[in-house]
């Protein structure tokens, strides 16, 4: 990303089917629309198909999460004691998967007590559209602004909401891995295009869970300290 400060390094993680070389940092402007490029159909559905995992996601899926508590904690300091933290998310640049956003945010919402999404001005991250032969993924500037860009071949060779639901699990802080079933959402694409769940399991909502009750507390520490 262009103009970020020097302390901090851009991170993308995806849905784990792009390829290894597309899953490092990438640069781009968090005031300006996700970079989107514009690959043939089958380069793109090549790409897809051939994910992996890479050693920068760890650091990526990390730096998203916590860029985004840093946010909300800046905001929500007045209100310490509230029984949920509230990430508010924009939808308006995706008008494409308006209804899969939808269904993804009521997904998480009813899986996970600590942490709810709702859309609204001032927004936390933002979900894009486009074209990009790394497919799907969500980036960070480090600085508290981020988005999904959910990419439109993916989401046609893949289930859609799957696909919104796995990305929006990297905003909640939740890491890829893509060797799981696909009863687990962050497995991504690793079970196939068959794979159709877009729910968390029980270890990903209890991870969500604890991760905003003592992760949230830490960074509200830091934005009030």
């Amino acid at each position: 990303m262009r103009h970020l400060r020097t302390s901090f390094v851009s991170a993308a993680v995806g849905l784990g089917l792009g390829l290894v070389a597309a899953l490092g940092t990438t640069q781009a402007s968090a005031a300006e629309p996700a970079p989107a490029a514009s690959p043939s159909v089958s380069s793109a559905a090549q790409g897809y198909t051939a994910y992996a995992g890479s050693g920068e996601n760890a650091a990526a899926n990390r730096a998203f999460h916590q860029a985004v508590m840093e946010s909300v904690a800046e905001k929500r300091a007045a209100d310490p004691s509230a029984a949920a933290v509230t990430v508010v998310y924009s939808a308006a640049n995706a008008p494409t998967f308006r209804s899969q956003i939808a269904s993804s945010t009521r997904i998480w919402n009813g899986s996970v007590t600590n942490v709810r999404l709702v859309e609204g001005s001032n927004a936390d991250f933002a979900y894009y559209e486009g074209n990009d032969s790394r497919g799907s993924y969500a980036s960070t500037d480090g600085n508290g602004r981020g988005y999904i860009f959910l990419d439109y071949r993916q989401n046609q060779l893949y289930n859609s909401t799957r696909v919104t639901s796995h990305e929006t699990g990297h905003v909640l802080g939740l890491p890829d891995r893509y060797s799981g079933p696909c009863s687990e959402l962050m497995s991504g694409g690793g079970p196939g295009t068959s794979c159709t769940n877009a729910y968390p399991n029980a270890a990903e909502r209890s991870r969500v869970n604890t991760l905003w009750q003592y992760g949230f507390a830490a960074a509200l520490a830091r934005a009030t300290s």
